[in-house]
């Protein structure tokens, strides 16, 4: 035997033409369509005072905006757990996840990037949208008057993570048959080859300077632990974990 295949991962992307806002999310002839109503049940969060969703269009980035705290994939397991199985992941649309309190301060750890999006965001980069995606904003006012750590822009995540987690319920149930693309990937154990492992340094020493390990869905929140919280441990991910989103960046 030459190799022995440990995972298999399938990704089906699907591409949105247009985003926007309803009175029910769904997902149809590439049209993404939320709804704002999903906001409401948020708010009971003592710490959340506000969520403004808006849709942006490409070349449409003369806008002020708050610090942006994230730029989020939208992805979901269809089938098996994170790093196999079968996930589906929209493209031409990402999340961008903005925030502020009550008292102006930003949400930001080493330096804020408010104020003007086209001035403040460079496009076409790994992990930016490129020129021709649609931004779907979410910004998120949170209260005044707390201690300044982890508490506030977590809260932030965690809302925002619910609100894709309903982009995520329409886009679980496509069907495989209207993917755009479909690529496979597989951990494999080569025999006689050389073991190769990457090193990659992340941080994790602040409000906004941290990692998200092992959520329940790709780029997730939920379900996830803080690189923090397990003390800066090392730990060791696969291949296709890794690609299906099991690290985040909280910055």
């Amino acid at each position: 035997m030459d190799s022995i295949e440990l995972r298999r991962l399938v990704v089906r992307s699907y591409h949105v033409n247009e985003v926007k806002i309803c009175e029910k999310f769904s997902f149809n002839n590439k049209v993404l369509c939320i709804d704002n109503s999903c906001i409401a049940p948020l708010l009971e969060d003592e710490l959340i005072k506000k969520i403004d969703i808006r849709i942006i269009k490409p070349h449409e980035h003369d806008i002020e905006i708050n610090t942006i705290m994230d730029i989020i994939p939208i992805s979901v397991k269809a089938l098996g757990k994170l790093g196999s199985g079968i996930t589906h992941t929209i493209t031409g649309a990402y999340v961008m996840l903005t925030g502020c309190d009550e008292d102006g301060r930003q949400m930001h750890e080493f330096g804020s990037s408010e104020g003007i999006l086209k001035e403040k965001l460079r496009l076409n980069m790994a992990g930016t949208p490129s020129s021709q995606d649609i931004i779907i904003h979410v910004d998120v006012l949170l209260k005044g008057g707390e201690v300044y750590d982890r508490h506030l822009p977590l809260a932030a995540f965690r809302a925002c993570d619910e609100i894709i987690s309903h982009i995520r319920g329409v886009l679980r149930t496509q069907d495989a048959r209207s993917a755009d693309e479909v690529h496979e990937f597989y951990d494999r154990v080569r025999m006689g080859a050389k073991k190769v492992a990457i090193v990659k340094q992340v941080a994790g020493q602040g409000a906004m300077y941290d990692n998200w390990l092992f959520p329940d869905q790709p780029s997730g929140y939920n379900g996830g632990v803080s690189i923090i919280d397990i003390g800066n441990m090392p730990i060791v991910l696969s291949p296709n974990e890794y690609r299906d989103g099991t690290l985040r960046s909280m910055d």
